[in-house]
């Protein structure tokens, strides 16, 4: 079998669009994309806070600016590559990878729904893992954000 060039066109923009996007979200949701308060705010507040009359809006607010801001530093590093390595992308794909990236980021950041998944899926002690330097909840969050960029990735380089 052989590759075309517009195969490997296609398999150099994937993979430069994923290492951009890597390389982004760790700076985008851990040094420039997010203050203190939007961190301590974004997760949706707990089934006993909502009992006690809080409403399950709260946070929202919180999470919705961290994910603007996020894909504002998200957006010009993918500009910033572009710029250098003109990569064959397009408005559809662009506008549809980060759609889903800022959509699936809003819901993983309410917290809950990770927290669900831990539950549900076999893993309710990891879910409640914050010791000797690990927690559960983040390390599955990240591992989620990153599965949701590589959909983000396959959406910009293919649409």
């Amino acid at each position: 079998m052989t590759t075309s060039i517009d195969q490997l066109a296609t398999l150099a923009t994937f993979g430069s669009v994923w290492a951009v996007l890597a390389v982004g979200h760790n700076v985008a949701d851990h040094v420039l994309g997010q203050s203190d308060h939007q961190a301590a705010n974004k997760g949706a507040p707990s089934a006993d806070d909502v009992s006690a009359g809080v409403s399950p809006r709260r946070g929202w607010m919180a999470c919705l600016a961290h994910v603007g801001q996020y894909h504002l530093v998200m957006a010009a590093l993918l500009a910033l590559v572009w710029l250098f390595i003109p990569l064959p992308l397009s408005v559809t794909g662009l506008a549809a990878g980060f759609a889903w990236s800022a959509a699936s980021h809003a819901v993983l950041d309410r917290r809950w729904p990770v927290r669900w998944l831990l539950q549900h899926t076999g893993s309710p002690d990891f879910a409640n893992l914050r010791t000797a330097g690990l927690n559960g909840m983040y390390l599955a969050d990240q591992a989620l954000h990153a599965l949701a960029l590589l959909v983000s990735a396959l959406l910009i380089t293919r649409l």
